[in-house]
């Protein structure tokens, strides 16, 4: 249960779970925008769409996870992000994520047709939204 105030934060990615704490507030990247989460929140579902979740503190943020995809799960006392992928921002490591860039980049060259490049596409576009994060670090 969060504390008085609180909201209890969930993150969830298909590896394991990334976060389940009280936070201030919880800042993410729905599809149809930004929304921030309080303790209170109206019930709500939204789709969440590749950018930077942010766990507040006080007036700051503690941590920030980058995310690609997925859904968020908000009542008064829970926000739950199930997440395609997560990963917190102190562990991008922009090599390892060109690299991923140029694997992604080659399989769109080796593939014969659409269907063959639709995963690597979509894998570009999630490893390029990760190095623009890790890059402004």
């Amino acid at each position: 249960m969060a504390e008085v105030g609180k909201v209890t934060f969930e993150l969830v990615s298909p590896q394991r779970l990334l976060v389940s704490q009280a936070v201030d507030m919880v800042v993410v990247p729905g599809t149809e925008g930004d929304f921030g989460v309080l303790a209170g929140h109206a019930p709500l579902i939204s789709g969440v769409r590749t950018g930077v979740i942010d766990m507040y503190e006080g007036d700051a943020i503690a941590e920030r996870i980058f995310v690609a995809g997925g859904f968020a799960e908000v009542t008064p006392e829970r926000c739950i992000v199930l997440a395609e992928e997560a990963v917190p921002l102190a562990d991008l490591d922009a090599e390892v994520i060109r690299a991923r860039v140029r694997d992604a980049e080659e399989a769109i060259d080796d593939a014969r047709d659409d269907a063959e490049r639709a995963q690597p596409a979509a894998d570009l576009e999630i490893a390029r939204a990760m190095l623009e994060v890790a890059e402004a670090g």
